[in-house]
């Protein structure tokens, strides 16, 4: 039986080292049902190669990776292989590894806001686009944990907020746990429930406010960086239609 507490996915001392190189050290996370976790990093941090380890796409040197039974990942990697000779829609994008039904096709593209894109040629999307069609494709696995690798790349800043605020809500629908790696400070800030401070180990960690006040966050991503959070963290709580208030109760 699983208590509330329990994790979906822990892992402990998680360590990789590459050709004489330590990539990850000891690094320990977990995730839990309903709860938003990023990590967040430098370039070169071991971001995507921890997504990567966790997933057990990578053998690690040391430490270990301990889910729940039968556990459902959707996962959204950081770069998606297209072929450009290949122009595919993106209704044949989600039933790639799955075969959904058109009803669950239909019933996860308007989930994710592009139920019109249906017959749209993948190489055609914007950079927002795609990651919905992904994430949408991610969905259709019912995941308990949903793993999202940089998900607003290539995304205006009106786009990223959309974003941001469409991943808050499928936490609450779904009620699945979220790890998500992001460069992209301000947003996480707002929409974390738990930040991870990754340089090849763990800076700091704890929620948002504790994060953003340590002097390990600073020392990672410099002075300015918090007081442009707490900015960003205003505008966003107070930035929206008044039909969108709703989302962000949770926070006051």
């Amino acid at each position: 039986m699983l208590k509330a507490n329990d994790a979906l996915l822990s892992a402990r001392d998680v360590t990789l080292n590459l050709n004489g190189r330590l990539i990850l050290d000891r690094v320990n996370l977990d995730v839990r049902r309903g709860e938003i976790v990023t990590v967040i990093g430098p370039n070169g941090a071991g971001k995507s190669t921890l997504v990567r380890v966790i997933l057990g796409l990578r053998p690690l040197t040391s430490g270990r990776i301990e889910r729940l039974a039968n556990l459902n990942v959707g996962y959204v990697p950081q770069k998606f292989p297209q072929t450009a000779n290949v122009p595919m829609d993106v209704k044949r994008l989600l039933s790639l590894t799955l075969k959904p039904s058109d009803q669950e096709i239909d019933r996860a593209l308007e989930e994710t806001g592009i139920l019109h894109l249906k017959n749209a040629r993948v190489p055609s999307l914007s950079g927002g686009e795609l990651q919905r069609a992904l994430l949408a494709r991610a969905l259709l696995r019912r995941p308990d944990l949903l793993v999202l690798d940089e998900p607003v790349q290539s995304v205006d800043f009106i786009g990223e907020m959309k974003l941001y605020e469409l991943i808050s809500g499928i936490r609450k629908t779904h009620g699945c746990g979220i790890l998500m790696v992001s460069h992209d400070l301000h947003m996480v800030m707002a929409e974390s429930d738990h930040v991870v401070c990754l340089n090849g180990h763990v800076c700091c960690e704890g929620g948002p406010e504790k994060v953003q006040q340590d002097p390990e966050f600073a020392k990672l991503f410099g002075p300015s960086a918090a007081r442009m959070i707490a900015a960003y963290a205003h505008h966003h709580d107070h930035d929206h239609e008044p039909h969108e208030h709703h989302h962000h109760d949770h926070r006051h």
